[in-house]
């Protein structure tokens, strides 16, 4: 199951990414500023500039005739910050985001019948056998993280996909309760959607379909790409050695042992940082001010990370990752210091309730904004294409070992500690995070991922 999750964040990005364009294209605009923009469509690249004043002109001397034109250009054309370079990849990309959909929901859907398995099995009222029953799908997801590497590198994004597909759907199918055999239908029109996507065109490239990698960029970054696109492929192929199978060993080696370790690192801040514990005491902190309606809780932060996710969206391109990721944590330090603050030093009690519940919901936004998309976004920007695979994989499974600790031992240390000095000690991760994200990360804002390797790798 969380082979499909660690490849539906790769795929997104990088290994079927038509909206991160070849290097030419950045080459071609001509302002420096619009290298911030990375999804720009093929055909508005060269138009856009074309309908901006020369700044030496002034208001009164326009050509009208130019203005004339303009207005019969259609709409897209005019407004230069109108991007329609994602309408192509987003059937493909909604597809694959599909499988998200799915490992929440086999997620949730364990919360209700735990109970009954429990008193089935004999061990209700055990705390830590409950706690290792639902988070026993981790193990799977550990194991599924590090084998989608080979499989990604192999078979290629779409195949992986619908591969995977098959244990889900069989999985759910055998269950003995509707609302979890129901998540098999979900995973049906993965495995069948994922069949009208396309592969990404650099692996394509990588396993010697060069037929295929340019109809795949025809359709999806236009025919003046073709060309260009594929020989920055193939000369990365060709420095770094990506037609040949790689080796697990070879994350063990500069470049690709720096971006390992910058994977492994952010997944194992962003996990130490905090966010299941918050999310699960989330609950109890909206009990605290009136908030009995779990459904209502869950509403509330499930909006506040929409809200954080169309904000995430809007900026990442703009400000950058590098800059995004920074102010996130430190969003989420502040936010984890005022519920401490409100805990140890409460001045009146319903002022701390609101300021326990400020702080839950900053912490969730903050997070939502940039440490929980951007953190996969960067390492597989980083990664090179013969690595990338296997790196998103090491990374994602660092992500499940801390996901699983922070589940097993946080309600304990809840218990040993008390909610304030486990708050700030996720405060103090945060920052640590924010320190490592300014020391050791580069930002790929604007770059292509062929410009990006080639920076990275000395060969290149």
């Amino acid at each position: 199951m969380s082979s499909l999750h660690s490849v539906s964040a790769a795929i997104v990005y990088t290994k079927c990414d038509p909206i991160r364009q070849p290097l030419s294209f950045y080459k071609a605009k001509t302002k420096p500023h619009n290298l911030s923009c990375s999804i720009r469509h093929p055909s508005n690249k060269l138009r856009v500039p074309a309908l901006k004043s020369d700044p030496s002109e002034s208001h009164h001397t326009r050509n009208f005739a130019d203005d004339e034109r303009a207005e019969k250009l259609p709409l897209r054309q005019k407004d230069a910050n109108f991007d329609s370079g994602w309408l192509p990849a987003f059937p493909h990309v909604l597809v694959a985001s599909m499988s998200n959909f799915i490992f929440g929901y086999h997620i949730g859907v364990m919360n209700g019948p735990i109970v009954s398995i429990a008193r089935e099995l004999g061990f209700e009222g055990n705390s830590l056998i409950e706690g290792l029953v639902v988070s026993i799908f981790i193990a799977g997801a550990f194991i599924g993280s590090i084998s989608s590497g080979s499989l990604v590198d192999r078979l290629g994004c779409r195949l992986t996909f619908q591969f995977d597909s098959i244990p889900l759907i069989l999985g759910a199918i055998i269950r003995w309760r509707t609302m979890l055999y129901i998540a098999s239908i979900p995973g049906i029109l993965v495995a069948i959607g994922m069949q009208f996507t396309v592969d990404s065109p650099r692996w394509l490239c990588k396993a010697g379909r060069i037929n295929d990698a340019k109809t795949v960029i025809r359709e999806l970054w236009g025919e003046s790409q073709i060309d260009s696109a594929i020989e920055e492929f193939q000369s990365v192929c060709k420095n770094d050695g990506c037609n040949s199978d790689s080796r697990w060993s070879e994350i063990l080696e500069e470049p690709h042992s720096r971006v390992a370790f910058i994977g492994g690192a952010l997944f194992v801040l962003q996990q130490f940082a905090g966010i299941n514990g918050v999310l699960y005491f989330s609950s109890l902190t909206f009990q605290k001010v009136g908030v009995e309606s779990s459904a209502v809780a869950s509403l509330f932060v499930g909006l506040t990370n929409f809200a954080g996710a169309l904000c995430a969206l809007y900026l990442i391109d703009r400000e950058g990752r590098q800059k995004l990721l920074i102010g996130s944590y430190l969003g989420m330090a502040i936010s984890m210091f005022l519920v401490s603050s409100a805990i140890f030093c409460p001045l009146d009690e319903q002022l701390s309730n609101n300021l326990s519940i400020l702080g839950t919901i900053m912490y969730i936004f903050s997070f939502a904004i940039g440490a929980g998309p951007v953190t996969g976004i960067i390492i597989s920007e980083l990664s090179s294409t013969r690595t990338r695979g296997k790196i998103m994989g090491l990374s994602f499974s660092t992500h499940w070992v801390c996901n699983f600790i922070v589940g097993l031992f946080f309600l304990e240390l809840v218990e040993k500690f008390g909610v304030a000095p486990i708050y700030a000690s996720f405060g103090a991760v945060s920052l640590s995070a924010a320190t490592f994200s300014y020391y050791f990360l580069v930002e790929t804002k604007g770059r292509s991922l062929e410009e990006i390797e080639r920076s990275l790798n000395v060969k290149a």
